[in-house]
């Protein structure tokens, strides 16, 4: 139960990190799981904070992904703003 209750805690400091924050902490946690001194439960620990890390960058590209426009001129001659397309 105190565990759930810990978890919960880092996921929800993980919801509160910007972009460059959660990419920052991800690929810090990659270097220290690729030297390989980490003891087997602390690799597991950090590679599904890792997991959540990596979620949470994917979903905050997707938000300012759907944010970008760019400009194109109508028919008419005037600027509109359409949906990027960025795939």
């Amino acid at each position: 139960m105190a565990e759930n209750k810990t978890e919960n805690a880092k996921l929800g400091a993980i919801a509160g990190m910007s972009f460059e924050e959660a990419l920052a902490e991800l690929q810090e946690l990659v270097k220290r799981l690729e030297r390989g001194d980490n003891k087997l439960d602390e690799a597991i620990s950090a590679y599904e904070r890792g997991a959540a890390l990596k979620q949470h960058c994917e979903m905050k590209l997707k938000e300012a992904q759907l944010k970008v426009e760019k400009i194109v001129l109508g028919a008419d001659g005037k600027p509109t703003a359409v949906p990027a397309d960025i795939d």
